[in-house]
């Protein structure tokens, strides 16, 4: 993959964690929590795609965390939060298929923890 197609994924990672910001602040929960969940899997799948060349093909951010802590074991430190971690990857699902409604003050615990921590885990990788 070019570098081009990397920055593709990289800012298409940063205009989903953008617009989720934008949704919470507008109430639109759901489609918020599933923003989160996007931006998580593909900015994972970006470090990994400049570290190595390439990512695995998978949803989960559980995986893709353990695949970059094979080469960067700071980013190792993120399962000490599987708990957030996990209610983020159920998002993937959740938001879009479930009957499911996301309360505000949840999605603004998983946005906090991405904005606050996981992203400067992930950026320092």
């Amino acid at each position: 993959m070019s570098f081009e197609e990397a920055e593709t994924i990289r800012e298409r990672a940063e205009d989903f964690l953008r617009n989720a910001r934008d949704l919470f602040d507008k109430g639109v929960y759901d489609l918020a929590a599933f923003n989160i969940e996007q931006y998580c899997q593909l900015i994972l799948k970006y470090k990994l795609l400049v570290k190595t060349g390439t990512y695995p093909r998978t949803h989960s951010i559980l995986r893709l965390i353990r695949e970059l802590s094979k080469i960067t074991r700071e980013v190792e430190t993120l399962l000490n939060d599987i708990v957030m971690l996990t209610k983020i990857e159920d998002a993937y699902i959740g938001s879009r298929y479930l009957p499911r409604r996301y309360e505000r003050a949840e999605v603004e615990a998983m946005l906090r923890f991405v904005e606050e921590r996981f992203r400067s885990v992930v950026e320092n990788a």
